[in-house]
């Protein structure tokens, strides 16, 4: 099925790029949309970072997808040839045909999609699907979805299918949403611009044990077939404020761990997140703790694969090189999180605004542990479990204070600084480091010539005595307009590792100096992208939204084709 669905996909592709639009008849048009993203890496080894060695001559990770959009019906299919995937990712990530097909009726107050999906309930915390490409994320379920409301103010979800991992699919996964809007029943709150959102969430994962399992030679460990999970929400606007409750809790999962394998504790999260914003100023606080929530189709997996919910990482989500060097990964087996983040713009022709205004955000995260000491009885103050609530553990996780400044200084000049004070536990997150502190100072500055012709620049300097010392980044873009973008980097280290030709550190050997020297074109022409470059990259961590994946060092020739309609 996967051949016959890769070749009609490939038909409908050549003829989408001529036609978007088909007329059935009066009043039923199809629309087409779709997309090809294609990245493409002509890998050469190098000891001196560490690429290792590579089987193919030619890597790449490839998406072709098309979606069909009338009135009453929706359908698509998404190709992935992904048989010589670039470096970083699980050799079952490896493989080729057509993983993602749908059909999707709609009719006034109902939605009905049959064959894969994306779905989340609240926050995600006991289910999200999604895709995230540069991760080798993709665990949508395959089986039926139903969205209907009855009422106004009133949307019911009921799902049921199997997860996909990778090339085949695990468990089966059942579920039910249900949102109020409360606001639509009492029009006197939308008068009052008050509104207000109540959730509640049921997810089941059923798992057949397939293989005997041993928590020792001589104890059979007995696995739950069914894992149910619960989440209650509430969100209410009013006005310029917002404030977000939610709590989720799941009944016993043992899932294999390196830190706290085959815990038959429930697991539960708890977050409160409250905003306010109004023209030139921002406030957020949040708070979450969570603990044993580990939540996936396959219980011995590891890695990031066949998560059926997420736990979003309060820390903020850097852009920067040197900033996102040590990136957080959200611990599911516990974590005490929290953020602040304060954004303000001084106005144009203050003592601070100066002519053009200036922009200022500090932002301030901070993750710990929780108290492991369980107890028996439990009591007042404590979890239910024997923990108590509020008591944090003995490690700091996560640490990070940075301020940033945004600055026009001329029609054509704008400057952009940061400052970021960093504390990062490398045990924790990696297996092994200890505590690594850092100082990252970041200075990026766009000059505007003209309305065709831009240089952008940035400095970063990232200060540390712990792991690899001090790390140097510097980059120059220019973009031409309509069309063209250059680009050329170095980031540098005087303390790099030697690697054997398998890629693991040779410590026998000492350290030298590198440089990550990197060099592109971009040519963009409406609908496609296409860069070409050369260069190093070292190894190190590639994460979003908390989700973290290895990415071992590579050189090489490197395409990226873009296309969308």
């Amino acid at each position: 099925m996967n051949r016959t669905l890769a070749l009609m996909l490939a038909a409908m592709m050549a003829s989408a790029a001529s036609a978007q639009k088909v007329k059935i008849t009066d009043g039923y048009d199809v629309t087409l949309t779709g997309s090809i993203q294609s990245d493409i890496l002509v890998p050469q080894e190098d000891n001196n970072i560490g690429t290792g060695t590579y089987d193919d001559k030619v890597l790449t990770n490839t998406y072709v997808e098309l979606h069909a959009l009338s009135k009453y019906v929706d359908a698509g299919a998404r190709l992935e040839y992904l048989d010589h995937p670039l470096p970083g990712f699980e050799k079952d990530f490896k493989g080729w045909g057509v993983p993602f097909y749908y059909i999707k009726g709609k009719a006034k107050n109902a939605e009905l999609t049959l064959g894969n999906y994306y779905e989340q309930f609240g926050s995600g915390f006991i289910l999200r699907t999604y895709e995230e490409r540069s991760l080798g994320i993709d665990n949508s379920l395959l089986g039926g979805r139903l969205v209907y409301r009855p009422f106004k103010g009133v949307q019911v979800k009921a799902l049921a299918g199997t997860q996909r991992r990778y090339w085949e699919h695990n468990s089966l996964i059942t579920g039910a949403d249900l949102e109020l809007g409360l606001d639509e029943w009492f029009p006197k709150m939308q008068q009052k611009g008050t509104y207000l959102t109540l959730g509640a969430s049921w997810v089941n994962k059923h798992e057949h044990e397939k293989t005997d399992i041993f928590a020792d030679p001589t104890h059979k460990l007995r696995l739950p077939e069914n894992t149910n999970a619960f989440d209650v929400r509430a969100n209410m606007q009013k006005g310029n404020f917002n404030i977000l409750a939610e709590y989720a809790h799941k009944t016993q999962d043992p899932t294999f761990d390196k830190n706290f394998p085959y815990n038959y504790r429930p697991g539960y999260v708890a977050m409160l997140s409250t905003s306010y914003s109004k023209s030139g100023m921002s406030v957020l606080l949040q708070a979450k703790r969570s603990d044993n929530m580990s939540f996936r189709s396959r219980r011995t997996e590891n890695g990031t694969a066949a998560y059926i919910n997420h736990l979003p990482a309060f820390a903020m989500q850097q852009t920067y090189a040197l900033a996102a060097l040590y990136p957080y990964a959200t611990q599911p087996n516990g974590e005490w999180a929290y953020q602040a983040e304060l954004g303000y713009k001084f106005k144009r022709h203050t003592a601070l605004g100066g002519k053009y205004g200036t922009s200022v955000k500090l932002n301030f995260s901070h993750i710990h542990s929780i108290d492991k000491n369980v107890h028996d009885g439990g009591g007042a103050g404590t979890d239910g479990y024997g923990s108590a609530f509020w008591k944090w553990g003995d490690q700091t996780y996560y640490q990070d204070i940075n301020v940033q400044l945004e600055k026009k200084l001329s029609q054509s000049f704008k400057l952009n600084l940061m400052y970021m004070n960093q504390r990062y536990n490398k045990s924790a997150v990696e297996g092994e480091g200890g505590m690594i502190h850092s100082d990252i100072y970041i200075a990026e500055g766009k000059y505007r010539f003209n309305r065709t012709l831009t240089l952008r620049g940035e400095a970063q300097y990232l200060h540390t005595k712990q792991d690899q010392g001090d790390w140097w980044f510097g980059l120059l873009e220019l973009s031409v307009l309509p069309h063209f973008m250059f680009t050329v980097s170095d980031q540098y280290n005087g303390n790099e590792h030697y690697y054997t030709s398998n890629g693991s550190v040779d410590d026998s050997r000492g350290t030298h100096k590198e440089h990550y020297i990197n060099g592109s074109v971009t040519f963009t022409s409406g609908a496609h992208r296409l860069q070409v470059g050369y260069g190093k990259t070292r190894a190190g961590y590639n994460c979003s939204g908390g989700v973290c994946r290895y990415v071992p060092a590579s050189k090489g020739v490197t395409v990226s084709y873009n296309y969308n309609f």
